[in-house]
């Protein structure tokens, strides 16, 4: 049985690991028959990712990996109900084909079986003003 400090390490890890651009790291947090969803918007273009099994995973993740350089993670709440958890968090993406840096707020949804996720949705949006950096709110990784 997964318990709620488990569930939340495991968020935790999973956000470190995108933090970190470890692709293997990321990979192994997930079940072989889990399902990944992602969905938000940049420069008012709607994006959407599905995939089922880490086959299908993997090269989502890889490209994330690949393309993207994550900084200034700072975890805004994450709330559990075992085996589920809903994380907000903000970091900055920085584009590493373009450049462009752009302040974004995430929502991850994550179901957990056997100790791996079983299912993640994550939802992300730019942010157009950052109070929480001004005002010091949220924690950052640790």
């Amino acid at each position: 049985m997964t318990d709620r400090l488990q569930v939340e390490q495991l968020v935790r890890e999973l956000h470190a690991a995108r933090v970190d651009g470890n692709l293997e790291r990321l990979c192994g947090l997930y079940s072989e028959e889990a399902r990944l969803r992602i969905a938000g918007t940049t420069d008012g273009k709607p994006i959407a990712i599905a995939a089922s099994g880490i086959a299908e995973i993997r090269p989502w993740l890889s490209i994330l990996v690949k393309t993207f350089k994550l900084t200034q993670y700072m975890i805004l709440s994450l709330t559990v109900d075992v085996p589920r958890a809903a994380a907000h968090w903000r970091v900055d993406i920085h584009s590493k084909i373009t450049g462009v840096v752009v302040p974004t707020e995430l929502i991850d949804l994550i179901d957990v079986r056997g100790g791996r996720i079983a299912s993640h949705t994550e939802f992300f949006v730019p942010v157009t003003d950052d109070p929480a950096r001004v005002s010091g709110r949220g924690a950052p990784l640790s």
